[in-house]
């Protein structure tokens, strides 16, 4: 079994920036991709970015060159540091891991999921 647990969140003005992060704690060693997914009120939850154990990573169009995701070299410690922030990027934050290899924005890829964090921007 493997535990998430997010942090990070917060509210902030337009134009700021925010860093989540997420620990994985138990049987993390058949980890190899992690990702960020974020769900606003009344809508779908979507992948925003995700990474290979090996450090490939992918973006969703809306988050590339203002988000970067990244983990720690133990790879049990998700980030995403999330600059130029927008009002529409106002979400509840989820980290997600699974074993499968490819570095997916798709939810249905991932096994494990935390709690969530809220990030909330005001313009």
């Amino acid at each position: 079994q493997v535990q998430l647990v997010e942090s990070g969140g917060g509210s902030v003005q337009a134009g700021g920036s925010l860093r989540l992060s997420c620990v994985a704690s138990g049987y993390t060693g058949n980890i190899n991709s992690m990702g960020w997914f974020r769900q606003a009120p009344g809508k779908q939850r979507e992948g925003v970015a995700a990474i290979r154990r090996d450090g490939t990573t992918a973006y969703a169009d809306s988050v590339k060159g203002r988000f970067t995701i990244s983990q720690d070299s133990t790879r049990t410690t998700l980030y995403l540091q999330m600059n130029s922030l927008k009002p529409e990027d106002t979400a509840m934050y989820y980290c997600a891991a699974d074993s499968r290899w490819a570095p997916s924005l798709s939810t249905f890829q991932y096994m494990h999921w935390g709690q969530g964090t809220q990030v909330t921007v005001s313009s």
